[in-house]
């Protein structure tokens, strides 16, 4: 994976806070009736990697697209370059969100597994190098495979934000992208938001894991998340698991 210079290396975090400016809050309009957003803004970024867990609604994918949105992203996932979605008209919360700068930098990419394969179409589509890598197209590989040979190739210097990037990967592919991580946290080159449910992710050294709940949003270690717990306990012992998930008659 190629490398940015030191000389063009200034090191992750970029973006160092994430507020409200209560201005342009709409209150009882969604999403700003999640509890977690409301009161666990505003967030520090301390470190290259910061990882977003919490249940399903949750409010963690929803702030990293209005994150997105604010940052020129398309909701839909890509880089600045490369909007293919037409009609966007702005995200509410993305226009609420009040962001604060060590050192603004205009690389990046959002990603979203769900709609990663229209940006690849896109890309092809459009004649684009970023969507060929080693003569072959992202959209000719699979699920998995696509998104790493993205991940391997194009990180550079710039704000990442990966909503679920687990979704396509096997266990051996995320060990794989860990790998990608702590390269990008040691050389500080990118700084990395992603939203997950992956307890092998979550294990990534040095990286913070900021836990979404109605009570707002809090720093944890990853050992308590319930991720990491119920994925061990289910796999040390999943007929104990068994006694309550399957009708007793079966």
């Amino acid at each position: 994976m190629p490398r940015p210079s030191k000389a063009s290396i200034i090191g992750s975090p970029f973006l160092e806070t994430m507020g409200l400016n209560e201005e342009r809050v709409v209150a009882d309009t969604y999403p700003f009736t999640l509890r977690s957003i409301m009161r666990g803004l505003p967030l520090t970024f301390t470190t290259p990697v910061t990882f977003l867990v919490g249940e399903n609604g949750s409010g963690k994918s929803t702030l990293l697209e209005a994150l997105a949105w604010a940052l020129g992203f398309s909701d839909q996932g890509g880089d600045r370059a490369n909007s293919y979605v037409d009609g966007a008209d702005g995200h509410l919360l993305g226009r609420a969100l009040a962001l604060g700068w060590r050192k603004r930098v205009s690389g990046g990419f959002f990603l979203r597994a769900e709609t990663f394969f229209n940006y690849a179409r896109y890309l092809e589509d459009a004649g684009s190098p970023f969507g060929l890598y080693d003569g072959i197209p992202l959209n000719q590989r699979s699920h998995g495979e696509a998104f790493l040979a993205l991940f391997q190739n194009r990180f550079e210097d710039g704000t990442y934000l990966l909503d679920e990037p687990e979704a396509a990967l096997s266990p051996s592919r995320q060990l794989t992208f860990l790998s990608v991580l702590h390269d990008l946290a040691r050389t500080r080159a990118a700084q990395l938001i992603i939203a997950t449910h992956s307890p092998i992710l979550l294990t990534l050294p040095g990286a913070r894991v900021m836990s979404f709940s109605d009570d707002g949003i809090e720093e944890v270690d990853y050992r308590s998340t319930e991720h990491f717990r119920l994925s061990r306990d289910f796999l040390n012992a999943p007929e104990r698991y068994f006694r309550h998930l399957f009708d007793a008659d079966e």
